[in-house]
């Protein structure tokens, strides 16, 4: 995380680099979908599709979602003028966003079901590939997007890079097996993969706060959102311990797919919105961090135990 705000603002500050922006621009974007595609393969190598089932709290969590997204909605179309309503857009997009795509590299480091993580990750992005094209046009109405557009667009956003990695890994174990297995053998180097896609994740992070009318030190959002990404994993990992999953049920609601929170942002609401995802990204990795920490700390502590 430090290292991707401080290659930023470096990059941003280094005059002779300035035309290379474009270019630079647009190799992240390649970059970043390559980076999830291949830490999602190597960790869906190791997951069994019979492993892939419903859970009692995939429909909790689905539930929470859903009904906060609408409730909130209703509230911004009753009350159009509500003062606080980019705070309200803001968690808007941070409650209905989809798990991130990488969640499953951190649960299964973290010593969750990845395969109760992905099913969860599969149902949320329906969820909000049906909701927002049908909430967010009377909330925030746009001309030129109507459900139908809206929900390809979305389903074009996060599908691709969800399912294919998926269909992939299952050809290969029908197709190679003994390659399959040997691939599920690295599916550790997904973790490290994951922390290059979260470096360049956070740089766009950064560039969204800076470049948005609102100050970075706007306390109202800043508080806001890191209450709204902490509650988030209390209540999954709370919801997930009735069913003996907290760290799975956790990452599945704490941990989102923020470079499309900002995207719907952008997309649906206005550019000043996108920036709750920027602080919700920050936020939820910071979590992360601390829990990854603890894992460590535990796993540790652990081996000295044993020797």
């Amino acid at each position: 995380m430090a290292m991707g705000v401080i290659l930023y603002f470096v990059y941003v500050n280094i005059p002779f680099l300035v035309p290379a922006k474009p270019f630079v621009a647009h190799a992240i974007d390649i970059v970043q979908p390559v980076l999830i595609f291949l830490m999602l393969f190597l960790t869906f190598c190791k997951i069994n599709v019979h492993d892939l089932k419903l859970c009692a709290w995939h429909w909790r969590l689905l539930l929470i979602q859903g009904a906060s997204f609408l409730l909130l909605g209703l509230l911004l179309v009753i009350f159009p003028d509500f003062s606080a309503r980019i705070l309200v857009e803001g968690a808007m997009i941070c409650l209905i966003c989809p798990t991130a795509t990488a969640a499953a590299v951190v649960t299964r480091k973290l010593g969750g079901d990845a395969a109760h993580l992905t099913t969860y990750t599969i149902l949320v992005n329906l969820l909000a590939a049906i909701l927002v094209p049908l909430v967010l046009p009377l909330v925030h109405p746009h001309p030129e997007l109507n459900f139908g557009s809206s929900f390809a667009l979305i389903l074009g956003k996060v599908f691709p890079l969800l399912l294919c990695p998926f269909l992939a890994a299952i050809l290969l174990r029908t197709l190679l097996p003994k390659v399959h297995a040997k691939l599920g053998q690295y599916h550790e180097l997904s973790f490290y993969l994951w922390a290059v896609a979260l470096t360049l994740a956070i740089g766009v992070t950064v560039k969204s706060i800076v470049h948005s009318d609102v100050s970075f030190w706007y306390q109202p959002d800043w508080e806001a959102f890191l209450w709204s990404a902490v509650l988030q994993f209390y209540f999954g990992k709370k919801i997930g311990r009735r069913y003996g999953d907290s760290i799975s049920s956790g990452q599945a609601l704490g941990q989102k797919n923020t470079v499309f929170a900002i995207w719907m942002g952008y997309t649906f609401f206005t550019p000043v919105t996108a920036v709750a995802a920027g602080f919700y990204s920050v936020w939820h990795n910071v979590v992360n961090s601390y829990q990854l920490y603890l894992q460590r700390k535990s796993e540790g502590e652990s081996d000295a135990l044993k020797n």
